[in-house]
């Protein structure tokens, strides 16, 4: 009953003060929005566990040579048979290779994701199909021809049969060859895109196919093609199993040298499958906490200096309360429901901003924040909107409550009846919480405005990083030439030559070529080499290098430069001499100081063979960024020519005669029909948009940043300007005494900047303190910048000062038009 009787009361209070409710709401609403759109990325990707069962003790393993440039590989079958019987942390373990297959049936032809598992990984992960079962051991082992089995994903299941559960026990193609369907995942599952990353570019595997190994793979440590997933015992943690790996490589190591030099330190990391899928999503997760979490104790500040101006013109009411015998801690109860209150409604509206958030953070996070998709309002959101409303309304107003509670009423009432409050103590002694709001503001603003200004530099460094060609107006699509209609290599090549001759003859296309693997795909494309004449030593059996096969002009439609020597030609057939193109860093650290045009390798470390052919460098081009733009380029790279080592599945690029590549898909997509019409193309973006997918998750960031600084900027300058108005406007009496003493406006105007500027400079100064050791966690985030980076404190303190200044010439200005006898007379 007496709650009801608050919130009643607050309610009118509310409606007396309507513009000063309106503003404290909307401060509110903006933190509490801004922190429940972060809270529900980082619930989705922290706090929620992955949808499988046990997912605490699910783990992923990584097969890892730091020596040879590999930080993080695949397994070979032999390496899986190791872990097998060579570990007991593990409950279950499974083996997986993905891939890309051409799916005809039930609609017309498509390329998609493919991913051929052992029977134990649907079990190790507890899912079970929604229709039909899953693999069994004896689909491991190789049923005949006749009896191939496939399990659909949801997704093509709806869109290949519209949902019908009758498609279990009838065929789709795939590589012109017929499989029959077992069963079909529910519309819940998926697996992890971070673990199962061998899927050449697919965004999804919507194709399971049992993994059938054969004999001889428990002996096969080449075609580290395979990834690994496990998971523990009970009661078995992460660093247990490390330690077991790390006995077995190091066994490893020992028994078989030739496979694994010295100099490689080969060893199997074990990554929890959480850490694995949120991967380097966490620091930058957290620093956004934490800024917006400065934006809400802003927006806090900014209230608490609203309620205490309300509260101000309250003692009297508060007076007239206590004499007709409510108690201080009645009143404190009754200005605490009215701030949370408040503060509840600001959450109300912050949810509504939060949810509105949402699309532009799907946008923004595609392709570079994993389990998006789960990102949004639920439960758990919700729940924390309502706590940090309840913990922001009691912080706004547990100071100006435990004030007017105390409040004498002889005294209240009669100061009242001056119509102020002991206006002449107010710039000395009410104002200093005041200060101390408006300095802490300056201070929170001053750190998020210095990380987000840290992440701009940073991005601005990475962007100017040339990634070794020109991507403007270049067209990229992959084409698979598989089935029975390209079992002959020489269908292949003839395949591609004319794809080449067609797309370099469209309207308004400069060149087209084509590559195994595009730079900054993430497709990785290495392997071992020996060099003629280049002794080895006990530590370095062989040199790992990125390879790729190229074909048509693409090192033309890619604009990567020649150093030296020449491109392929036609005339490099495969009945010629094994030629390859090497990049600068391969020169320079293989051939220092010497023309490596002329010299002699062959692929192959502990696997080569005298048959293996000797390949003759022919040109030298510009080293090209393959993986990242903000890394160091873990390897050397050479280029084979496609007509020597074919390859069925290549990345095209276009180049058009204008920058707007994107135009040019129409007329490709009629070119590749016209050669076969039943070769689908996909994955189709421009290179411009695949640079840009390569710095996303950093782009995500900065962004994300930015606004909110934006945010803490505008809120901060706000409550600056409204602590010195406020001080100004109750400091009337004291200001028209001193000008009737005889001083000047300018000194009056220099007395109010001079305050605000030395609230201004303390808040400031905290701020770049508390800056200079908390950015120091952002420097795994930092690109070409330190944290401590001079010019951005430099900058962002300039720019506060300034915003500092801005805000106290109107109250300035109101100062020194003060007439001291209207002043007086009024007090």
């Amino acid at each position: 009953m007496q709650l009801h009787a608050d919130i009643r009361d607050a309610l009118r209070s509310f409606r007396a003060a309507r513009g000063l409710t309106a503003a404290a709401i909307l401060s509110l609403a903006l933190g509490i929005g801004a922190n429940t759109s972060i809270f529900s990325v980082a619930s989705a990707l922290l706090l929620r566990p992955l949808p499988y069962s046990d997912p605490d003790r699910l783990a992923i393993l990584w097969n890892r040579s730091p020596g040879l440039g590999i930080e993080e590989d695949w397994f070979s079958t032999a390496q899986y048979f190791d872990i097998q019987g060579g570990s007991t942390s593990f409950d279950q373990l499974a083996i997986a290779i993905g891939g890309q297959v051409t799916l005809t049936g039930g609609g017309g032809p498509e390329r998609v994701g493919m991913i051929r598992m052992s029977s134990g990984l649907l079990p190790l992960l507890g899912a079970l199909p929604a229709h039909g079962r899953r693999f069994t051991p004896a689909d491991d082992e190789g049923p005949p021809a006749s009896a191939r089995v496939v399990i659909l994903h949801h997704g093509t299941w709806l869109r290949r049969f519209g949902g019908d559960p009758a498609a279990v026990g009838r065929t789709v193609v795939l590589n012109d060859v017929a499989h029959e369907i077992i069963g079909v995942m529910p519309a819940s599952f998926t697996l992890p895109r971070d673990v199962m990353n061998t899927l050449g570019g697919a965004e999804e595997a919507e194709i399971m196919l049992p993994l059938q190994l054969g004999p001889g793979a428990a002996q096969r440590r080449n075609g580290e093609d395979f990834n690994i997933m496990a998971k523990l015992k009970p009661g078995v943690n992460a660093a247990q199993a490390q330690a077991e790996m790390d006995a077995l490589t190091a066994r490893l190591r020992r028994d078989h040298p030739d496979v694994y030099p010295p100099n490689g330190g080969l060893t199997f990391s074990v990554v929890p499958l959480q850490e694995q899928v949120v991967g380097d999503v966490r620091r930058p997760l957290l620093i956004l906490l934490g800024a917006v979490a400065g934006v809400l104790l802003i927006a806090c500040a900014n209230v608490a200096n609203l309620v205490m101006s309300r509260a101000l013109g309250r003692r009297r009411e508060m007076a007239v309360r206590s004499a007709l015998g409510a108690t201080p801690a009645r009143i404190v109860r009754q200005l605490l429901t009215e701030s949370v209150l408040l503060s509840l409604a600001g959450g109300a509206l912050g949810l509504l901003l939060a949810r509105w958030s949402m699309q532009a953070l799907h946008a923004l996070g595609a392709g570079s924040i994993p389990r998006l998709a789960e990102v949004g309002i639920n439960g758990t959101v919700l729940g924390y909107t309502v706590l940090i409303s309840i913990v922001a309304g009691v912080v706004v107003g547990v100071y100006p409550s435990r004030q007017l509670g105390r409040t004498d009423p002889q005294t209240a009432l009669k100061d009242g009846t001056r119509g102020a409050t002991g206006a002449h103590t107010v710039w000395r002694r009410r104002g200093g919480l005041r200060h101390l709001l408006a300095a802490g503001q300056l201070a929170l603003c001053v750190v998020v405005l210095i990380a987000a200004g840290l992440l701009v530099r940073s991005f601005a460094r990475v962007q100017a990083v040339s990634p070794g060609f020109n991507p403007d107006g270049v067209l990229t699509f992959q084409v698979s030439l598989v089935g029975q209609k390209y079992t002959d290599v020489a269908r292949v090549h003839e395949t591609y030559r004319a794809l080449w001759e067609r797309l370099d003859g469209l309207p308004g296309v400069a060149s087209a070529g084509g590559v195994t693997a595009l730079p900054l795909s993430q497709m990785f494309a290495w392997g071992p080499i020996t060099v003629e004449g280049r002794p080895t030593t006990r530590d370095e059996k062989f040199i790992n290098v990125d390879q790729r096969s190229v074909a048509g002009g693409y090192f033309e439609t890619m604009a990567i430069p020649l150093v030296r020597g020449r491109f392929f030609t036609d005339a490099d057939t495969p009945d010629t001499p094994r030629v390859v193109v090497i990049d600068e860093r391969m020169a320079d650290e293989l051939w220092p100081g010497q023309d490596p045009v002329g010299k002699r390798i062959r692929t192959g470390g502990f696997d080569v063979t005298p048959d293996t052919p000797w390949m003759t460098v022919i040109g030298v081009t510009g080293r090209v960024r393959q993986y990242t733009l903000d890394g160091v380029e873990p390897r050397m790279a050479m280029y084979h020519w496609h007509r020597q080592r074919p390859a069925r599945t290549l990345s095209v690029v276009v180049r058009g005669q204008s920058s707007d590549a994107a135009a040019l898909a129409p007329a490709v997509r009629e070119a590749v029909k016209a050669i076969d019409a039943d070769l689908p193309i996909y994955n189709v973006k421009t290179m411009d948009a695949r640079v840009g997918e390569s710095v996303a998750r950093r782009k995500f960031a900065m962004t994300l940043l930015v606004l909110f600084a934006g945010l803490a900027f505008g809120l901060a300058g706000i409550g600056t300007y409204g602590v010195l108005a406020y001080l100004v406007s109750q400091g009337t009496r004291e200001i028209g005494i001193r000008m009737a003493l005889g001083a000047s406006p300018r000194h009056v105007a220099g007395m109010v900047v001079g305050g605000g500027m030395a609230t201004a400079g303390i808040g400031i100064a905290a701020g770049v303190a508390a800056a200079l050791g908390l950015t120091r966690l952002m420097q795994s985030l930092l690109f070409g910048v330190e944290a401590t980076d001079p010019l951005t404190f430099g900058a962002i303190t300039g720019l506060l000062a300034m915003m500092a200044l801005a805000a106290t010439y109107v109250p300035a200005r109101r100062a020194a038009s003060i007439d001291p006898v209207v002043s007086l007379r009024a007090e």
